[in-house]
């Protein structure tokens, strides 16, 4: 254990009591404070563990920090799915741990989730429509969206990078290096949107005709489905009575009851699906786009082995960007992050810059 595992903690309480803030219900509200309130006490007890004073160490850091400006941006929610998130990366780590060290799993790993999941399910002010929003809520499309970002970037990032550098292992001519790259960087955004287009609507069609096969069940046999709705709630360690007072709640809204069959029966969410398609296409295909030209940028204005040094340092930076990015939802060291993430692209680009010399000195030999 170190100080950054109670950063995580403190970061926690952070965000948590800002999500407290800001939400409107004060059920839901109530449940963030709760939250926040259980992430000091641990911050609490790993600082008395280190014997730590907890004062040196109460401060969010950079990376909440971070988050929160995001979140007033995208909105909140996209907070409270990194938060998620992060608690899900973390718990699978130890578990991995523990595994590689051959020790046992205990089921405690993931706690603080499940201390959330336990405070919606036991907590009996939690109304089922309340519970419904919550759930939108934690599914953040705000999260997806900059994780879809930060990602997307780096793949026109490493991609043409590779594809620049070995080109200009084989010839360091200016026009040949800018032909190739302009290539890869079309070819690359079209084939990345056309492929987010297809994944989109294939699958809002396909969980479309399932969640209005859902809907029909639920007008034509509402009996039925309320039998169900109540074994869901009852699997989740709900006692009988409560989970019919919550079934009995949620059928007075049948759009409500749909979303939560819909979720629990299906594994969809309907939130999610509303995107757009187009609009996923031409995300991705400026996404990628934006991480392409990165190491094009030198080549416009310059040629050789200039262009090339400067192609590297461009896109080395770049690197580190996405990597000091991605640890916005892993809560890893950002040094860390950014390097791992330079050392991997420069990998790739030396090797294609190594095979680019080799078949043009095969070439003009």
């Amino acid at each position: 254990m170190d100080l950054s595992h109670i950063q995580t903690e403190i970061d926690a309480w952070f965000l948590y009591s800002k999500l407290a803030e800001k939400e409107e219900d004060p059920i839901v509200a109530d449940i963030f404070r709760q939250m926040s309130e259980i992430e000091f006490s641990h911050a609490q007890a790993f600082a008395e563990k280190m014997n730590v004073s907890i004062d040196l160490v109460s401060k969010p850091s950079w990376r909440a920090k971070t988050i929160l400006r995001i979140g007033k941006l995208f909105g909140y929610e996209y907070i409270l799915g990194t938060l998620l998130d992060t608690e899900k990366g973390l718990a699978n780590a130890v578990m991995k741990q523990k595994k590689s060290m051959q020790m046992p799993v205990t089921g405690t790993e993931d706690a603080h989730v499940k201390i959330l999941r336990n405070i919606l399910d036991n907590d009996q002010k939690v109304s089922a429509s309340q519970l419904s929003r919550f759930e939108k809520r934690h599914r953040s499309v705000g999260g997806n969206a900059i994780r879809a970002a930060v990602l997307g970037g780096n793949d026109g990032l490493v991609s043409n990078f590779s594809l620049v550098m070995g080109v200009a292992g084989a010839s360091a001519n200016q026009a040949g290096v800018m032909l190739a790259g302009s290539a890869g960087l079309l070819a690359g955004a079209l084939s990345m949107a056309l492929g987010e287009w297809i994944s989109v609507k294939s699958s809002q069609e396909l969980y479309e005709n399932q969640m209005q096969l859902e809907m029909e069940e639920l007008e034509t046999n509402p009996e039925g489905e309320r039998k169900e709705l109540k074994l869901i709630y009852m699997a989740k360690g709900i006692p009988q009575d409560q989970a019919e007072k919550i079934v009995d709640d949620l059928l007075k809204d049948t759009k409500a009851a749909h979303e939560v069959l819909v979720k629990e029966e299906l594994g969809i969410n309907a939130e999610e699906l509303k995107g757009s398609a187009m609009e996923a296409a031409l995300s991705s295909f400026f996404l990628f786009a934006i991480g392409a030209i990165i190491p094009l940028i030198p080549f416009m204005f310059t040629s050789g082995m200039k262009a090339i040094v400067l192609s590297t340092v461009f896109s080395a930076f770049g690197l580190f960007l996405i990597g000091a990015a991605i640890t916005l939802f892993t809560g890893r060291n950002v040094w860390f992050s950014g390097f791992r993430q330079v050392f991997f692209g420069l990998c790739a680009a030396a090797v294609t810059y190594g095979i680019g010399m080799l078949i043009g000195v095969s070439i003009g030999g």
